[in-house]
Order: structure tokens, then C-alpha cells, then sequence
């Protein structure tokens, strides 16, 4: 079975190309104006056009208001929402209701205990992110370049539909689906060259990583 790929945060048509082309599943935008990857619903929405009938064009958003969901699902027409804040299996509940779209929840990983979260999300959320948890200090959820052990999902129970995401990059991803086995990744700082800037040649890279670790 093929691997979920997201490649999260783009910004750029360029971006937007290399990751169709290198077979991602999911792209990512992000509406979170403390990230550097933060974009506008409109911008989210002429890049997204690329993707129709290639890939799911994903809204990336922190314990947003309905306000601004609203405008993100009115404007972009994302496929699936992406709740990467502090949001309650209710509010995740809530969500899908009044927006109709399928919702991956982001559940912030250190240790084993962290993955207790998956229970009561489990069977609300359509897809969870398993990320690692950010830096003390760090204003972004995500997106912040640091692993977790990856040992720890050998816990999880089978058939769960999760992405892996965490300080992946085209060096240790391969690594990352030896130890981990999951059933889809996702990326964004590992494939830039600079807070915000996503690089071509490292999606192109990542890609090849993940193909030869599959072989």
C-alpha cells in the first residue's frame, strides 16, 4: 500500500509542482500568522488548483474561530482540514459537522504517555498527525525541525490511520520508515532552505529518500 505523503506549508507554485511531481498525496497550507509559512486564503486557493483530481488540498489551521474556518473552507475549498491546536474530540466533532470536510487532528509526541491522546480522538478525527512535541518556547505547534523516538509507535495499535511528522528530511526519513513503519508522513521544514522557504531540490530529494527506503 502506498505511503501518505504530505509535504505542509507551501507557498509557491514551484513548491506546489515539486510536490505533485514527486507524488504527494496531501498538500498543506498553513493559517497561522505567527508561522512563517502563513498564507492567505486566497493565495491558498490559486495554488490548490494544481492538485485537483492529484492530490488533497489540506487547511492547516491552530484552535482557529469558526469566523475563520469559514472563510479558509469558503475560499480555498480545501479537501480536508487540519487542527493543529489544543482542539477538544468535541470541538474536532464540531468541526466536521458544520463544515462537512474530513479533519486530521495533530497530537503533539514525547513520550509514551502522549499517545494516550489517540483514544479519544479516535474515531472523530478522520486521520491523525502524530508531531513532535514543539521546544519550550516555540510560538508554532509544528513545523519546528525536532523527532521523537519513533520506537514508540511500535505500540500502536494496527490499521490506525496516522501521518508521522516531526524534524523529517531526506536524511533520516528512511530511517524513519524502517523504525516506525507508518502509514503516511508529512513534512515541512525538513524540505527548506530557510524558515518559510520550501526548496524544490529537497522535495525532489525527499521523494527519492522515501522510494529508496521502500525498495
Amino acid at each position: 500500500m502506498p505511503l501518505d505523503i504530505k509535504i505542509c506549508g507551501l507557498s509557491t507554485p514551484e513548491t506546489v509542482t515539486a510536490a505533485l511531481d514527486g507524488g504527494a498525496s496531501h498538500i498543506g497550507f498553513i493559517f497561522f500568522p505567527k508561522s512563517p509559512r502563513n498564507v492567505t486564503p486566497e493565495l491558498a486557493s490559486e495554488l490548490r488548483q494544481a492538485a485537483i483530481g492529484r492530490a488533497k488540498a489540506v487547511g492547516v489551521t491552530v484552535d482557529a474561530s469558526d469566523e475563520l474556518l469559514a472563510e479558509i473552507v469558503e475560499t480555498m475549498r480545501p479537501d480536508m482540514l487540519q487542527l493543529h491546536g489544543k482542539e477538544t474530540p468535541e470541538r474536532v466533532a464540531e468541526v466536521k459537522v458544520r463544515f462537512g470536510l474530513p479533519v486530521i487532528k495533530a497530537l503533539s509526541v514525547s513520550t509514551a504517555d502522549d499517545l494516550e491522546a489517540i483514544a479519544v480522538y479516535r474515531g472523530v478525527a478522520d486521520k491523525m498527525l502524530l508531531d513532535a512535541k514543539a521546544p519550550k518556547g516555540s510560538e508554532l505547534p509544528g513545523g519546528n525541525g525536532v523527532t521523537f523516538d519513533w520506537t514508540l509507535l511500535s505500540k500502536l495499535e494496527p490499521g490506525l490511520d496516522y501521518m508521522l511528522s516531526g524534524g523529517l528530511n531526506p536524511g533520516n526519513v528512511g530511517e524513519a520508515i524502517r523504525v516506525a513503519q507508518p502509514p503516511g508522513l508529512d513534512i515541512s521544514s525538513g524540505v527548506e532552505r530557510a524558515p518559510g522557504v520550501k526548496d524544490t531540490s529537497l522535495i525532489a530529494n525527499f521523494f527519492a529518500a522515501v522510494r529508496s527506503a521502500q525498495k
